[in-house]
């Protein structure tokens, strides 16, 4: 019943009584906006809502919200980090500005930007995400630093270790949206390959007091700089 219609008002007079939907509107010539216009502009609404930036943010793509505990677990199983510290540490070097880390607009738009991260965040847990993902990152490299120069690897052995974590490392990259082609991924090993051998030539020099290498014979003067 149309309000303001009387009970005993028949359909046909009030289908008389009212616009029809497929003809212009009498008072201004327009047409009368029908569900599908009223749908769009809310929905436009909506978007004028969240930051210019955060719609075009475009990592994460290839996860989506039902995958977050794979993501999780993938990890953990490779990593010292959970899927919310990597998402956050990600979004915190993506939103960096020169007064410092958008961690409010990081926050209230975690969703938008990670489709695997369902709620919201305040500023504070945006930064304690961020600031355990640093300290887990230096005691990982700390760690990894001590077992590539206390000799408790082989050469080869080494090798093994940093190409599984070259892989992980170029997975997570390539999910975030990041595409690497193979010249590139063969120059950043080589290089990887080259850092890792003077790291194991100069931790020779501080474990030994032999000015060659013990594994390769390469000379090596101890006084000389890092």
């Amino acid at each position: 019943m149309t309000d303001g219609a009387s009970p005993d008002e028949t359909d046909e007079q009030r289908s008389r009584a009212e616009p029809s939907s497929t003809e212009p509107d009498a008072a201004d010539g327009s047409e009368p906006a029908d569900d599908e216009s009223l749908d769009a502009a809310d929905g436009d609404s909506l978007e004028t809502d969240v930051p210019a930036d955060v719609r075009k943010y475009d990592r994460f793509k290839k996860i989506d919200g039902g995958t977050y505990d794979r993501a999780n677990e993938f990890l953990r199983e490779r990593t010292y980090v959970t899927a919310r510290e990597w998402a956050i540490a990600r979004l915190c070097a993506d939103f960096r500005t020169e007064t410092g880390v958008e961690m409010t607009k990081i926050g209230e738009n975690l969703p938008e930007l990670v489709p695997f991260m369902t709620d919201t965040y305040t500023p504070q847990a945006v930064n304690q995400a961020r600031a355990s993902f640093e300290e887990k990152v230096r005691k990982a490299g700390a760690t990894f630093l001590y077992g590539a120069m206390c000799d408790f690897f082989t050469a080869e052995e080494l090798d093994d270790v940093m190409y599984e974590a070259t892989e992980v490392a170029k997975f997570l990259l390539e999910v975030e949206g990041v595409e690497l082609s193979v010249e590139e991924e063969l120059e950043t090993e080589d290089q990887i390959s080259e850092v890792m051998r003077d790291v194991r030539e100069h931790s020779a020099a501080l474990r030994h007091d032999e000015v060659s290498c013990p594994e390769c014979g390469h000379d090596i003067d101890v006084g000389e700089e890092t």
